[in-house]
């Protein structure tokens, strides 16, 4: 899934950086809303995986702690390596969407729908399309 999200965000970063101009940029506004939407409702279901999974991990280990066991550790040691991945992947989706924001707001800034006032259409100040920011995770 954190792959179909780094190339679907790769590809619209490389459009965005050739300059070119986008000949249905309408289209391609709408077409990155629902995909902004559908991976807005991976994100809430994998955050509420990840946050069932820490509560079962911490209950785990509170009952590790008051009733110190084998099988209780080796449960609470299975708890945690699959938490720390979903912990990842929670992470790679949320950067993930924060990015498509601001892939959005940019097409919004750069191709303006006819009769919505400039002042509707949010300022970047400070914010930066990076290039690498998948490649290093």
């Amino acid at each position: 899934m954190g792959n179909k999200l780094k190339a679907y965000i790769s590809s619209l970063q490389q459009l965005l950086n050739s300059g070119e101009k986008i000949e249905n940029a309408e289209a391609l506004k709408n077409e990155l809303y629902r995909e902004i939407v559908f991976w807005q409702h991976e994100r809430i279901v994998h955050l509420i995986v990840t946050f069932l999974f820490a509560i079962v991990t911490v209950a785990v280990l509170l009952t590790i702690s008051f009733m110190p066991s084998i099988p209780l550790f080796l449960l609470f040691v299975m708890l945690l390596v699959l938490l720390l991945p979903y912990i990842w992947h929670y992470y790679i989706l949320e950067n993930g969407v924060q990015t498509l924001y601001v892939i959005y707001e940019e097409l919004c800034r750069r191709y303006p729908q006819p009769g919505v006032p400039s002042a509707c259409v949010p300022e970047l100040h400070g914010v930066k399309l990076k290039d690498d920011f998948f490649k290093k995770q």
